[in-house]
């Protein structure tokens, strides 16, 4: 059985990386607005999963996450991640008058925060800061926050966005496990979209390097043990994608084995990429451990999406339990 992107999804791939590789800058601590609203307004990134009768594109998930590969690869920040998580929530969990209210609104690309657990307990919220919705969810149900008061957090990797949650005024909308429970698969598969894709940038920088520097009168990628090493994130990488793919195309179409696939998904990719990034910094020898050099980028998005949604160990223990 062949797995691979249709060609609507490989036309959304390359519509996305084209965009991005135009416009966008990884070198700075939040995301372009008006990047985020020509990717909203032109390809519809943020209504890719919402349905139809919400002014969404009425895709699904498994499309968001294509999209969120090629975000990975660009290494651009985005607030696309924790919309989308937001949506799914909102479509477990959310009663129909929440959903008519609060999707719409993300589809048109208003920046979404779900907070896992009860405001006074819950860890820093990925781009908490920045939404304009906030819903919040716990075993007593699904709250909608307003007024609250948002505090950036600094993290090593300061493109992903976190923030305290503290405050406000909630409203109940919806069933809070529910929608967190979907909200952790969805962030997972998400995380190793990201991933998937960031480990994919890694590699071709690093083959791009290693055709032009020259070491002993030879491009250093000629040497036959660089070349193993590369070989072996080569393996890396499409094995990465392969299981970002599963788990999204699981969680996406509800599937029996999702939970699992996403597990898997979330523990491989940001562990192969964690190799990959060191190898980048590795064979690309001193300029990697400048400023100047995108290589550092790679490490800290290793490090951030390593620890997001769960670590890879963890996310190993649910899939041997």
């Amino acid at each position: 059985m062949e797995f691979a992107l249709s060609e609507e999804q490989q036309e959304l791939a390359s519509t996305v990386r084209s965009l991005l590789d135009r416009r966008g800058d990884p070198r700075v601590e939040r995301y372009d607005e008006e990047l985020w609203q020509t990717l909203c307004d032109q390809i519809g990134v943020a209504a890719l999963a919402v349905p139809e009768e919400h002014d969404g594109f009425g895709a699904s998930l498994f499309e968001a996450a294509v999209v969120l590969e090629e975000i990975g690869r660009s290494l651009v920040p985005s607030p696309l991640l924790s919309s989308v998580v937001t949506a799914e929530a909102l479509l477990a969990g959310a009663d129909d008058d929440a959903k008519a209210r609060l999707l719409p609104r993300i589809a048109a690309g208003e920046v979404a925060a779900l907070v896992d657990g009860a405001l006074d307990d819950a860890g820093p919220v990925l781009d908490g800061d920045l939404a304009s919705i906030v819903v919040v969810a716990t075993d007593d149900g699904l709250f909608e926050v307003e007024d609250a008061e948002r505090a950036w957090v600094p993290s090593m990797d300061q493109t992903i966005r976190l923030a305290t949650v503290t405050g406000g005024t909630s409203t109940r909308i919806g069933d809070g496990p529910a929608a967190r429970d979907r909200a952790r698969l969805v962030g997972a598969v998400g995380c190793a979209a990201l991933a998937a894709g960031c480990a994919a940038r890694a590699l071709d920088m690093t083959v791009a390097y290693s055709q032009e520097r020259v070491q002993f009168g030879r491009p250093i990628g000629s040497f036959q043990a660089l070349k193993h090493r590369m070989a072996d994130m080569l393996v890396l990488a499409e094995m990465s994608r392969s299981a970002s793919w599963a788990g999204s195309y699981a969680v996406a179409t509800h599937a029996d084995d999702a939970e699992e696939l996403a597990h898997v998904a979330k523990s491989y990719c940001c562990e192969a990429l964690a190799t990959i990034a060191g190898e980048t910094i590795q064979l690309h020898g001193g300029i990697a451990i400048t400023w100047e050099h995108d290589a550092h980028l790679v490490f800290k998005r290793a490090h951030a999406l390593g620890q997001l949604y769960g670590s890879p160990r963890e996310h190993r223990a649910r899939v041997t339990l």
